[in-house]
């Protein structure tokens, strides 16, 4: 999925019902958190991608682990990334196993460059049609895209529940509670919105349904 939308795009001026619409959107559906049958680790720089693993691993007890990423080709890593030319996935591997989680639980696949490539590349390391629950991680105002690439590859029976963390782009946080009240947070938000209507209409993702 190139970056043909840019991450933080002009925003049209957005009333009550249509911030609530982008929430749900973007943001996902909100769901009690048990043991799944797996947890899918979406690639990423960001600390949250190994440190969440780590904790929904501690609070679930989940048996297994699929962990993505290569190296995304946007070039663009968070400020504390400290592993060079590490693949994604070797940093988010070394965290949990160094944090107790048994190599034998884990299995990767360490090519993918996108979100897209996260799920078809997963398909070759893991049989999907052997559960019907899957917990992912990934930031907070990713979830509705990338629960739509999940839903896209991946068998219809599963069940999916979101284990996201928030980011924080100029000192802002992007949240499903505030995202809407810093331009940032609005323009991010939005960004996504366009890639969920334009990767949908590609064919990439679970297209949007509107009413």
């Amino acid at each position: 999925m190139n970056p043909i939308i840019p991450k933080s795009p002009e925003v049209p001026k957005l009333s009550e019902s249509e911030i609530d619409f982008l929430t749900h959107t973007v943001f996902g559906p909100e769901k009690t958190i048990i043991k799944c049958d797996a947890l899918f680790v979406f690639s990423g720089t960001h600390p949250g991608h190994w440190e969440k693993a780590l904790e929904a691993y501690n609070e679930t007890g989940v048996d297994k682990i699929i962990v993505t990423g290569g190296n995304s080709l946007t070039g663009k890593k968070h400020p504390e990334w400290q592993f060079d030319n590490q693949t994604e996935a070797d940093v988010i591997i070394d965290y949990l196993i160094k944090n107790g989680v048994p190599a034998q639980q884990i299995v990767s696949e360490k090519s993918s460059t996108n979100t897209l490539e996260n799920v078809k590349f997963a398909l070759d390391v893991f049989d999907f049609s052997q559960i019907k629950s899957l917990m992912f991680i990934c930031k907070s105002h990713a979830t509705g895209r990338q629960l739509r690439t999940l839903t896209k590859y991946l068998p219809e029976n599963i069940d999916y529940i979101p284990y996201t963390f928030d980011a924080e782009y100029s000192g802002n946080i992007v949240s499903r509670q505030e995202w809407f009240n810093s331009d940032i947070g609005r323009s991010r938000v939005w960004g996504e919105y366009l890639r969920i209507l334009h990767y949908g209409e590609k064919g990439d993702i679970t297209p949007l349904k509107m009413n």
